[in-house]
């Protein structure tokens, strides 16, 4: 970036996206190109870090009858093939056995086949040849099951899952499992250990749910052979479709004074309970800085409601700036975590906040006893907003929800799509209706892009599902949440609804922001602030853990009702055109590139630019690119914030 005078000077910027934001380009390499909807899950598609080992019990009890007329150990051959056909091609998996060798052995654990690209004709042969015989070393097959999956690669940060099947309890003692559980879920970075109890209750039961808790896990209870194959397949491919890191590796420091320097960019590192991250940056006096952490913990790994997640902007030399807290607010089990803050000069500029120098980005987890203690991925970015040009005045600030919380939402036969893992490859949305199938303990990923004026508003409905047979009631949850281009997570208001109750019956929440405008960031409200760029907006949808406990179906189905309201204006300003070369003078993705005849944009390639933030590269902004491009150009995106202060206040056009 060129150089140029501070407070009303003007300095060449990159033009980027609509939302006056800039990162090092080049930080980070492409994503790969997703496969269609109907394809495999976006972890696979795009390539990622995950593999996968079952261990199997092959002891002397999996000769008994599980009730159909087919031996336990039948029914785990047909559960596994079952598995197997449903995971991505390529995907690293291999099967260990324990039991299989003697009558009796406390040794007895064998790799049958190693993990390695997906075989699937090779794992099904290895199980169909594996006879029950002996003894149940659970310990011992556990830290040897750690053993057998692959680290990843260029220091990469992956889920590797041990997937234990078992139908009784350990009878060897040495070492214990809920022991080895312990050690390899603390010691193992993005290790987790699911376990499958098959028929199992009391003590056997018990020390499985040990297992997986202390693994990082979750227990899957398998009363009959039906749940058998139901609960692997969740399982398994969850671990398959596990959150697409990235960014380039960082380590931040335990105390401030030995923060690494970031410049603008997306950023890995990982971070433990009752821990504080510090890393340094410098800022002028007139831009706006964002910072957004997300935690990735292993799905549904146990924390509690208030575990929290906190992001804060310090001042070198005069301390707090904002800060924000995010919690799980439940205590299913764990989902992806973001907080998110921002340093926003004021209009006077006479705060220590305001001032160029050396700040500090902090990030703090809290949890309570008996939570999660493994360290979580941490996936960090942090950007900087240049003040608008000089004569350009912004339109006033948009606080309510208005015609949003009323809006009716699209209707009609709903199109498929599959969301992504994560922020990074959110499959893109535009108006209409959309279907998928989401996991118990899942969170699915979407962007939808929304202009200046323009307001997203949604519902995502949980569908009617058969359900199993269990004991008194039992409930879940659904939820979403919704993210600006900068990740800051809205919670709703007003009339919006960002969770449900979920047993199997149809369910729904609905969500939404204000609309788009520059001068949101003097706003003090929590909903309001944040939506200050235009871009590509997020929307996670979540299923609970316990939903494991309730529906036949190994997925469940979801509908997600997209509208963008409001008509695009082609810039900040408060006299910025509206976009045109429209049908309906509105884009926010019903129109923009890969739109189909219908004007709905079809569920498109990875996020654009660097971090996948979709500010990095102008026509994610919303459509009409090539229409923003040319009014961008005009901006220069940069400004005096004080010549200009009487124009930035709640009301000033």
């Amino acid at each position: 970036m060129g150089t140029g005078h501070r407070r009303g000077g003007v300095r060449a910027g990159t033009l980027i996206g609509g939302a006056l934001f800039a990162l090092v380009a080049g930080v980070l390499p492409a994503l790969a190109d997703p496969a269609d909807a109907q394809g495999a899950p976006a972890a696979a598609r795009a390539g990622g870090h995950g593999s996968l080992v079952m261990v199997l019990d092959s002891s002397g009890s999996m000769r008994d009858d599980d009730g159909t007329g087919r031996t336990r150990m039948e029914s785990a051959r047909a559960a596994v093939s079952t598995v197997v056909d449903g995971l991505p091609d390529g995907f690293p998996t291999g099967l260990r056995v324990y039991g299989a060798d003697r009558p009796r052995g406390c040794t007895d654990t064998r790799l049958v086949q190693p993990v390695r690209e997906l075989d699937r004709d090779a794992l099904k042969r290895a199980v169909g040849a594996v006879r029950p015989r002996g003894d149940t070393p659970i310990g011992l097959s556990l830290r040897e099951a750690a053993d057998d999956l692959p680290e990843p690669s260029d220091g990469a940060i992956g889920t590797r899952t041990i997937l234990l099947v078992s139908d009784g309890e350990d009878n060897c003692g040495a070492p214990e499992p809920c022991e080895v559980a312990e050690q390899l879920g603390g010691e193992e970075l993005g290790l987790r250990i699911d376990t499958v109890g098959f028929q199992v209750k009391g003590p056997a039961r018990e020390q499985l749910e040990c297992i997986a808790h202390a693994g990082n896990g979750r227990y899957y209870d398998a009363p009959d052979a039906d749940a058998l194959a139901r609960q692997l397949q969740r399982a398994a491919q969850l671990s398959a479709d596990g959150y697409r890191l990235k960014g380039r590796r960082v380590t931040g420091a335990a105390t401030a004074d030995r923060a690494p320097v970031l410049a603008p960019g997306q950023y890995l590192d990982t971070i433990g309970p009752g821990e504080k991250r510090y890393y340094a940056v410098d800022l002028d006096d007139a831009s706006t800085a964002d910072f957004a952490a997300t935690a990735v913990p292993q799905p549904g790994a146990a924390v509690d409601t208030f575990d929290a997640l906190t992001t804060r902007i310090e001042q070198a030399q005069h301390g707090y700036c904002a800060a924000n807290t995010e919690r799980f607010s439940q205590k299913e089990g764990a989902v992806p975590l973001t907080a998110a803050v921002a340093r926003v000069p004021s209009p006077d500029g006479d705060r220590s906040c305001d001032r160029a120098g050396r700040y500090r980005l902090v990030v703090e987890r809290a949890g309570k006893k008996g939570s999660d203690t493994a360290r979580w991925p941490l996936e960090l970015v942090y950007g900087v907003e240049e003040p608008l040009a000089d004569g350009v005045t912004p339109a006033q600030s948009e606080t309510e929800y208005g015609e949003g919380e009323s809006a009716t939402l699209p209707t009609g036969d709903p199109r498929d799509v599959r969301g992504g893992t994560g922020f990074n490859d959110a499959r893109e949305l535009g108006r209409g209706v959309w279907r998928d199938r989401i996991l118990p303990s899942q969170t699915l990923w979407y962007k939808v892009p929304a202009g200046w004026g323009q307001q997203i508003v949604y519902g995502v409905e949980f569908a009617n599902e058969p359900t199993v047979d269990r004991p008194g009631s039992t409930y879940s949850y659904g939820a979403s949440r919704l993210y600006t281009p900068a990740r800051f997570p809205l919670g709703g208001g007003g009339g919006f609804r960002a969770s449900t109750m979920y047993d199997g019956r149809p369910a729904a929440v609905r969500m939404g922001g204000v609309p788009v405008a520059w001068t949101n960031r003097y706003e003090s409200g929590a909903e309001v602030q944040p939506v200050h760029v235009a871009g590509d907006f997020y929307l996670s949808v979540t299923l609970g853990a316990r939903a494991a406990e309730i529906a036949e179906n190994p997925e469940i189905g979801v509908v997600l009702r997209v509208a963008v309201l409001g008509q695009e204006r082609s810039g900040p300003g408060r006299d910025a055109p509206a976009v045109t070369g429209t049908p309906d003078g509105k884009t926010g993705g019903a129109h923009g590139p890969g739109a189909d005849k219908g004007g709905e944009s079809a569920a498109s390639a990875d996020s654009g630019g660097t971090g996948g933030a979709g500010w990095a590269v102008v026509a994610t902004a919303g459509a009409g690119a090539a229409a923003m491009a040319v009014v961008l150009a005009v901006f220069v995106y940069v400004r005096g914030r004080r010549a200009a202060a009487a124009g930035m206040t709640r009301g000033s056009a």
